[in-house]
């Protein structure tokens, strides 16, 4: 069994009056108190609603730089054929402007131009078929895209009603943080030199409780059952002054 240092005005091992066991038990409730609101304010259940929603828009914005990509590509194909097939038929155009006016030259010639007539025409042909194809396959792509799109929108706008739901959700916690910790220093003070060193110690050693209640033979610490010896010396005044055996904490029973 151990015990507080705390000590008397001749050097003596003393236990603490009531009105500072009640003033370390209010300042270890407060603590507690304290490490709830910054579990809270770190794992605010809206902060996880945002990085849902931007989990979500980063697949998306992945989702969507694909169908671009495929979009450009078929686009590409599409405007070279329409490019090539367009350059064909002013070939035949211009062929055939030549012809109309007579000066096509001999009768081969004419043939020889007839013939490239009709071996453009033929491409030409050949290139909007293949037009056609891509552009049959960029319609579902189109119709994908734009699918995306709509849903991009509708994420944005959750994300921003997730964005403003945080905002209030950590200013309300910040506000109630500010307000519980302006209560420490005065409870802090309140304590005897000795009281809050050993309090401090524990504090950091122990994930910040440093103090427990004995509430029906049990260190509400540990939630362990204290010896027989415990409980004799708290009740012949040892509270505040014993330390538990199983987590070495300070032991308060307050009646």
């Amino acid at each position: 069994m151990s015990e507080a240092p705390a000590r008397g005005n001749d050097g003596t091992a003393s236990t603490p009056d009531r009105g500072q066991l009640e003033a370390v038990l209010a300042l270890q409730d407060l603590d507690v108190r304290l490490q709830q609101l910054r579990h809270r304010r770190d794992h605010l259940p809206e902060r996880e609603a945002v990085a849902k929603v931007d989990a979500d828009l980063s697949a998306l914005r992945a989702e969507q730089a694909a169908l671009e990509a495929e979009r450009a590509r078929l686009a590409g194909e599409r405007d070279a054929f329409d490019g090539e097939a367009a350059a064909a038929g002013a070939r035949v155009a211009a062929i055939e402007a030549r012809l109309r006016s007579g000066a096509a030259g001999s009768f081969r010639d004419q043939e020889a131009m007839a013939a490239e007539i009709a071996s453009l025409s033929r491409r030409r042909r050949e290139l909007e078929d293949h037009e056609l194809e891509v552009m049959e396959q960029l319609e579902p792509i189109e119709l994908a895209f734009a699918a995306l799109s709509a849903r991009r929108s509708a994420l944005d706008a959750d994300r921003e009603a997730a964005a403003a739901a945080l905002s209030s959700a950590a200013t309300a916690v910040a506000a109630e943080l500010a307000s519980a910790e302006a209560e420490r220093p005065p409870l802090a003070d309140a304590l005897e030199a000795d009281l809050r060193r050993t309090y401090d110690a524990l504090a950091a050693r122990l994930g910040g409780v440093a103090v427990a209640r004995v509430v029906h033979g049990t260190c509400e610490g540990c939630r362990l059952s204290l010896s027989a010896a415990e409980l004799d010396q708290l009740r012949h005044g040892g509270s505040g002054r014993l330390r538990c055996e199983q987590c070495g904490r300070i032991l308060v029973a307050l009646g």
